[in-house]
C-alpha cells in the first residue's frame, strides 16, 4: 500500500488503547515506501451548517470565496480519502457509538459528487477499491452485541461511499 490515511478519534492521549492499536496496524501494513497521512479528529472539526451544505450543492466554479472557505476542511478530508489506498481508524465506543469528532469527520467526508453520487437506483459510492481497518475499544459495550451501534454504522457509512472491504479489529479488555 502506497498511501494510508490514519485517523484517531479517542479523546485520550498516549493512554488510548485505540491509538496504540491503530498505530500498530499502520506499522504492520506499511513499508518504507508508504506515505501516511495522519488526522486526529478528537480536537474537533467544524459541524455542518447551512453555508456548508449550500456550498456542497453549488458547482465548484460557481462557489463564492465564502463558500470555498466554508468547506476547505471538508475538501481536505475528501482529498485525503481519495488519495488513500487504505484507511486505518482508531476509535473508541463512547456512549454506545462514536466520539463527536469522528461523526463530524464523516459528515465532512460524505460529499455528493465527490465520495458518492445519486443514481436512479439510489446513492452509489465513488471510493471503490480501498480497504478500511478499524481498531475499536470499549469499556463496556461488547462489539457485535445489540448495544453496539458503532461498528454496524461504520460498515454502512463506508459502504455508502463505496468502501466495502472493512476489517474490525477489537481490542481486548
Amino acid at each position: 500500500m502506497n498511501n494510508i490515511l490514519h485517523i484517531d478519534a479517542s479523546g485520550r492521549g498516549k493512554a488510548s488503547v485505540t491509538r496504540q492499536l491503530s498505530n500498530e496496524i499502520v506499522q504492520k501494513i506499511s513499508s518504507d515506501k508508504t506515505e501516511v497521512t495522519y488526522r486526529d479528529v478528537s480536537g474537533g472539526l467544524p459541524f455542518l451548517d447551512e453555508l456548508m451544505i449550500g456550498s456542497y450543492y453549488t458547482q465548484k466554479e460557481e462557489r463564492s470565496e465564502e463558500q470555498h472557505q466554508a468547506i476547505a476542511v471538508s475538501d481536505t478530508i475528501v482529498e485525503e480519502l481519495m488519495a488513500a489506498d487504505a484507511v486505518v481508524i482508531g476509535i473508541p465506543v463512547y456512549n454506545f457509538s462514536m466520539p463527536a469528532g469522528f461523526k463530524a469527520w464523516s459528515d465532512l467526508a460524505a460529499r455528493v459528487g465527490e465520495t458518492f453520487t445519486y443514481t436512479e437506483n439510489g446513492p452509489e459510492g465513488l471510493l471503490e477499491g480501498k480497504k478500511v481497518y478499524i481498531a475499536v475499544a470499549s469499556g463496556g459495550t461488547q462489539i457485535g452485541s445489540d448495544l453496539d451501534f458503532l461498528t454496524p454504522w461504520l460498515r454502512h457509512f463506508f459502504g455508502f461511499i463505496g468502501i466495502f472491504d472493512v476489517e474490525i479489529v477489537q481490542a481486548e479488555a
